[in-house]
């Protein structure tokens, strides 16, 4: 048969262990052409990219030529890789050997022309930026080179137009967590010595990560619970739910981070800016609890607090409240007016609370004190005398306790007020500070996207 003849012909003196040229000046060309066909892992701790390719490379050797004529007008044959001559093509970036498929033959033309068509698994080092994950874009290089040959002997060119390359998807598995958005190829020489130059094939493989289940499982999540904590100012100060409202968010934020921790990806090198966005908010979360316990702690167990200092009520009660657009403003200046008359009073009722026995007595009768009265009717009088001021002791003692109480009711007043503005004070600066935080993180990945 022609297929027998013809293969017993090319390969009888054929030597695979010399370059296939006549003159040994005359360099061989080899060129070269991939299309990515799947994106297999991202190992961003270890920093390496398997991706699946099709590999092809194509040169002429120039021992496997003949006439169709004398072998049936057989143009194309298909011959074992192990029997003829192969250029030691490497990629400069394998860190280990795939588990790629072995494909046995080689096509070869009457020209003596020699198509090499395979499959690689290709496992490769490839400087991973994972600052802005979940939304980032990798570009990962593989350079196609002669490990051995000098570019005298072996050239390298692109099979196909760059553009054709670049925008190439027709074999790609478009369906996992990555995209594949272009392939750029470049050629260039370099040289270890001064004297050997080397050909190599750079092609530039960039990809995007999908980011929807990372916003889903990830940011939304967090979101959410920062604007619970938000909404949870709006309970009462003086009520203790705050704070156990407060509690539980934090716990179940802590626990949202374990949880989330193994699907951060992990270098050596830096943080994503999603791990900085957690921290923060976990700190928000810590500032939000800190405050609302100073806030519970003025509004309760104001019995052992003295009254509030003057120049507190003049910020928080006049010029914070003016400042905050507070609409019970009016209602704090009144209240503050009325402690103040209450402290007076007391003070007044202080000094006249000390009564004699002797008020209720008549001058006529004081005057008459001699010889007059009789042992009777003084022994009475003193009798009365003592009931009186036993009576006036008592109704002393109950008006200063009911004063006391007042006071302490002033007091509880005026730190319960004091707290509820310093809570709305606090409140809104948290939320600037949440809203800054929010604005500069989107500012960040704007300006990365743009970039």
């Amino acid at each position: 048969p022609a297929l027998r003849r013809l293969s017993r012909h090319l390969l009888a003196h054929y030597q695979k262990g010399t370059r296939p040229v006549r003159d040994w000046r005359t360099t061989t060309n080899v060129a070269i052409d991939l299309m990515v066909y799947a994106i297999l892992s991202v190992d961003e701790k270890n920093q390496v990219l398997t991706t699946y390719i099709w590999y092809r490379q194509h040169w002429t050797d120039e021992f496997l030529k003949w006439d169709p004529a004398h072998f049936d007008n057989l143009t194309q044959i298909s011959l074992p890789v192990e029997s003829i001559w192969v250029p030691d093509i490497l990629i400069n970036e394998f860190v280990d050997v795939g588990k790629s498929p072995h494909v046995p033959y080689v096509y070869v033309s009457h020209h003596g022309e020699v198509q090499n068509l395979k499959p690689i698994q290709v496992m490769t080092a490839c400087s991973l930026d994972i600052y802005n994950f979940p939304f980032d874009v990798q570009n990962c290089s593989l350079t196609f080179t002669s490990w051995l040959h000098h570019i005298r002997d072996i050239n390298l060119s692109l099979w196909r137009q760059p553009e054709l390359v670049k925008f190439d998807r027709s074999v790609f598995m478009n369906q996992g967590e990555w995209e594949l958005l272009y392939v750029l190829s470049h050629f260039q020489e370099f040289s270890v010595k001064s004297s050997d130059s080397y050909a190599e094939m750079k092609f530039y493989v960039v990809i995007r990560r999908r980011p929807l289940f990372y916003t889903v499982s990830l940011l939304l999540p967090s979101i959410f619970l920062m604007v619970m904590d938000i909404v949870g100012f709006y309970l009462p100060p003086h009520s203790g739910e705050r704070v156990s409202f407060k509690i539980t968010l934090l716990l179940g934020y802590s626990v949202f981070l374990i949880i989330v921790s193994d699907t951060l990806p992990a270098t050596a090198v830096g943080t994503p800016l999603i791990g900085i966005y957690f921290v923060v908010c976990m700190a928000l979360l810590v500032i939000s609890l800190t405050e609302t316990i100073l806030i519970v702690r003025l509004v309760h167990k104001q019995d052992l607090q003295p009254h509030v200092p003057e120049w507190v009520k003049h910020l928080l009660l006049e010029r914070a409240t003016i400042l905050l657009c507070i609409r019970d403003r009016k209602k704090f200046s009144q209240t503050r007016m009325q402690s103040l008359d209450t402290s007076r009073q007391v003070e007044n009722n202080d000094s006249t609370a000390k009564l004699t026995p002797y008020v209720c007595e008549d001058p006529r009768e004081s005057g008459a004190v001699g010889g007059t009265r009789s042992a009777l009717a003084f022994a009475g009088r003193m009798e009365g005398s003592a009931a009186l001021q036993e009576v006036l002791r008592e109704t002393t003692a109950i008006r200063q306790l009911l004063e006391k109480r007042e006071e302490f009711r002033d007091v509880a007043r005026e730190w319960l007020q004091v707290g509820y503005v310093l809570d709305v004070l606090l409140f809104r600066v948290y939320l600037a500070a949440v809203l800054a935080y929010s604005i500069t993180l989107g500012t960040l990945w704007s300006v990365w996207r743009d970039a």
